[in-house]
C-alpha cells in the first residue's frame, strides 16, 4: 500500500490544527502517510506500537512523539487497549518568528529529532502534568476563540517546546532504544534502505542478508510497516527527492536518476501519486515565499 498524503483545512492563515483526546483504534489510524506539517503527538492512555521513518516505537501513556514535516509515519494501537491521544499539526513557520535569542529555535526538538532520528520522549511526571495543561489549554483556546486565541495557541506551544526542547539535549538514542520493536533483522532492513532509498534494493536481496526467506521477510515487513518493499523504498525516494527539489536548481531527470528511478517518466508517474502533485509544481509551489502570520 502506497503512503497517503494526509490533507489539513481550515483557516489558511492560521495553520495549527488539535486533535485532542481522541481514541485511535486500528480500523480508523491512517496507513503510512505523510504531510507538510510538523506533528506532536502525546499519549494520555492504552499502548500499541509507534512507526516513524524507519524505526518502530512503544507507544505508553507519558509518551510523546516528535515528528518533523514529510516523515513516513504510521500508528497501531493495541487491540485490547486503543491509545488514547492528543495531536498538534503545524506548519513550521508558524513558530519560527518573533524569537529574541537568536541561538534558540522553538523546532530545536524536531532538527534534533531528524538529525539523530529519534522521535520519542518518555516524559517525566511533572513534565507529564505540564504537557497535559498546556494541551488542554490549547484545546480550550482552539474549541472557544475568544479574541487574541491564535496568539494564545502560538505562546503556549512555544511554551510547550521550550519544556521539551530543554530535555531534548539528553542522549535521544538512549532514551528511545529499549522502546525500538521489530527483529534486528529488519530494523537494519530499515537502516539500508533509508541510507541509501537510490540504490536498487528487493526483497530477495534484503531476505538473503537477513538470512531468513522472502515470504517470510515479506510478512514480517508488511506487518511492520504497512507497506511491501516496492513502496518503501519508493516513499522513501519521493522524501528524498522533494529535498533535492528545495535544496538544488538539478534538473529533474538529473533529480530521478539521483533518487534510483530508471526513469523520467516513472520518476513523474510516483511523484504525483504519492504527493498528488507533479515535481515541477512541488518545486514552484514550495519556493514561493512565505509571508509572515498576522496575530489575531
Amino acid at each position: 500500500m502506497q503512503p497517503l498524503r494526509k490533507p489539513f483545512f481550515g483557516d489558511p492563515l492560521f495553520p495549527f490544527e488539535i486533535a485532542y483526546k481522541t481514541v485511535k483504534k486500528r480500523y480508523n489510524e491512517l496507513p503510512n502517510h505523510l504531510h507538510e506539517r510538523y506533528e506532536l503527538v502525546y499519549i494520555h492512555q492504552g499502548k500499541g506500537t509507534f512507526f516513524i521513518n524507519n524505526t518502530l516505537y512503544e507507544k505508553n501513556p507519558g509518551d510523546l512523539f516528535v515528528i518533523p514535516g514529510n516523515t513516513l509515519h504510521h500508528a497501531l494501537p493495541d487491540r485490547d487497549e486503543p491509545i488514547m491521544s492528543t495531536a498538534l499539526y503545524f506548519a513550521p513557520a508558524l513558530l519560527t518568528t518573533g524569537s529574541l535569542d537568536d541561538s534558540y529555535s522553538h523546532l530545536l526538538c524536531y532538527e534534533l529529532a531528524r538529525r539523530g532520528k529519534v522521535y520519542k520522549f518518555t516524559l517525566p511526571g511533572q513534565l507529564r502534568s505540564i504537557t497535559e495543561t498546556v494541551l488542554k489549554q490549547i484545546n480550550e483556546e482552539m474549541t472557544l476563540q475568544h479574541l487574541g486565541y491564535r496568539d494564545a495557541v502560538r505562546l503556549l506551544t512555544c511554551q510547550l517546546l521550550l519544556h521539551i526542547n530543554r530535555i531534548s539535549r539528553l542522549d535521544q538514542r538512549s532514551i528511545a532504544e529499549d522502546s525500538r520493536v521489530g527483529p534486528h533483522w529488519i530494523r537494519e532492513a530499515l537502516r539500508i534502505i533509508d541510507e541509501h532509498p537510490e540504490r536498487h534494493v528487493g526483497l530477495a536481496m534484503l531476505a538473503d542478508k537477513a538470512n531468513v526467506s522472502p515470504p517470510h521477510f515479506s510478512r514480517v515487513f508488511k506487518q511492520l510497516t504497512a507497506m511491501n518493499v516496492t513502496d518503501y523504498v519508493n516513499a522513501k525516494r519521493i522524501i528524498r527527492a522533494k529535498e533535492l527539489l528545495l535544496q538544488s536548481e538539478d534538473k529533474i531527470s538529473v533529480i530521478a536518476e539521483r533518487c534510483g528511478f530508471d526513469t523520467t517518466a516513472h520518476f513523474h508517474r510516483t511523484f504525483k501519486a504519492l504527493t498528488g502533485t507533479t515535481p515541477k509544481e512541488y518545486r514552484k509551489s514550495q519556493k514561493i515565499k512565505i509571508e509572515p502570520f498576522p496575530s489575531a
